[in-house]
């Protein structure tokens, strides 16, 4: 049986319905804090066994797939001892049940809980890499139209002039998590391929004052471009230089090497372009052509 998926960042989610939901593995291991937020920016949350189905559907993933155990959503970040699951259910009420020898809080920094394959569980510092696995509940939106951008988010919206979806993130994110995020929505930090698109790109950035920007930046929009380490060689996320990528207008006095750096790229509210310190927090545009949104199909698993 097959469905259509509502956006592109779905394409590899299954659904379940035993779970009354769907799981999507991640296989290159993650921080915990990083895996977390990699769920969470996909509209789900880190896995956690805090039901009999789920529990026995983990366990088989990883006894399958991943023999040194994957990251549940299970912690105790918030306070030494107290494990709660990412959706707030307190570990005493989860099916699981702990390795030999297990919890023993290493050197009072295990806070963090993993599933081994034989499905018993351990704590583990936070800052270690696991895989891990995403659950979003319900069932997936039928709904894909050109229209709504393939994406059930109504943050994106078509610009028929640039054949682009684009949305804006009013929430500031250094370059790094922004790309994390455009990805995780399964778009990309937006690329300048024209005027008409830079056009296009000001005029969504001025539908949103600095008043209801809430980063330390406000000014300036992240873009897909970096220097890649290099002085003052501008280069897409796609390979391109910005050159050859169709738009190179720099903002008057810019790149100004503000700062120290590293250096990414942005885009003032006039359209000119910036450097921006890559660990500064600003807003950032994600884009998804459209010829990258083709319809998908999920397969449910039974």
């Amino acid at each position: 049986m097959f469905g259509k998926f509502s956006n592109c960042n779905e394409s590899t989610y299954k659904f379940n319905p035993d779970l009354l939901g769907s799981l999507r593995v991640h296989e290159i291991p993650a921080t915990w804090h990083d895996a977390r937020l990699r769920c969470k920016l996909e509209g789900g949350n880190l896995a956690s066994p805090v039901n009999i189905p789920l529990y026995k559907e983990l366990a088989r993933i990883v006894s399958e797939q991943f023999p040194n155990g994957i990251y549940t959503g299970l912690h105790a970040t918030f306070s030494k001892g107290d494990y709660f699951s990412v959706e707030g259910i307190p570990l005493a009420h989860t099916p699981i049940k702990w390795s030999t020898n297990e919890p023993d809080n290493y050197k009072n920094s295990e806070e963090c809980i993993v599933l081994h394959s034989n499905g018993t569980a351990a704590d583990v510092n936070c800052t270690n890499v696991f895989p891990y696995v995403c659950f979003k509940p319900g069932a997936p939106n039928p709904n894909w139209s050109r229209d709504n951008c393939g994406s059930i988010d109504n943050g994106y919206t078509l610009d028929e002039k640039t054949g682009s979806c684009y949305k804006i993130h009013t929430v500031g994110r250094t370059w790094s998590r922004a790309f994390m995020s455009c990805a995780a929505e399964g778009a990309h930090l937006a690329i300048i391929n024209s005027d008409l698109e830079a056009k296009a790109l000001k005029e969504l950035f001025a539908k949103h004052p600095d008043s209801e920007i809430a980063a330390p930046v406000t000014h300036v929009a992240s873009l897909g471009f970096h220097n890649w380490g290099e002085f003052r060689v501008w280069t897409t996320i796609h390979g391109q230089s910005i050159q050859e990528a169709g738009y190179s207008t720099f903002e008057k006095g810019q790149p100004d090497n503000w700062q120290h750096g590293p250096y990414c790229g942005a885009m003032f509210r006039s359209g000119g372009l910036d450097d921006l310190d890559c660990n500064l927090s600003a807003p950032y545009i994600c884009e998804k052509p459209l010829e990258e949104m083709p319809n998908v199909s999920v397969q449910i698993v039974r």
